[in-house]
């Protein structure tokens, strides 16, 4: 009869966020792409999607990247949303509830991305310690 084995023996690590530097690398690039990507598409004149979009870049974002990495993600989204997704493009401004809102809702889910993925790992190394055979 053949016996079915485990190669793998032992806890397996809970997986290591990647480094800030290069989550705001590819924040960078990533929000420039999707504001670029809305312009041509949709026009300037509607920043709620792209608002959605770099929201969604930053919950992705979120899920490899360290807690510390949200506040400079939700800004460098930020930056690309008002520079260049609302009229007039290329310059920065400061619309006060507007872009608190922005700002807030970035980051919010860039926290969320980086909470879902902590929990989403520390349950499974929970089910690793729990269901491993006691010998």
């Amino acid at each position: 009869m053949i016996e079915w084995v485990s190669l793998k023996t032992g806890t397996r690590p809970v997986p290591r966020p990647v480094a800030t530097p290069l989550v705001w690398a590819t924040a960078f690039g990533g929000a420039l792409a999707l504001v670029a990507l809305h312009n041509v598409l949709v026009g300037p004149d509607r920043p709620g999607l792209a608002l959605a979009a770099l929201s969604v870049l930053a919950a992705l974002l979120g899920l490899c990247a360290r807690f510390t990495a949200a506040p400079g993600t939700a800004m460098l989204c930020w930056l690309f949303l008002n520079g260049f997704a609302i009229p007039p493009v290329g310059t920065l401004t400061w619309a006060g509830q507007r872009d608190t809102l922005w700002l807030g809702c970035l980051c919010a889910a860039t926290l969320l991305g980086t909470g879902l993925a902590r929990l989403h790992h520390a349950r499974a190394a929970y089910r690793r310690v729990s269901s491993s055979p006691t010998r």
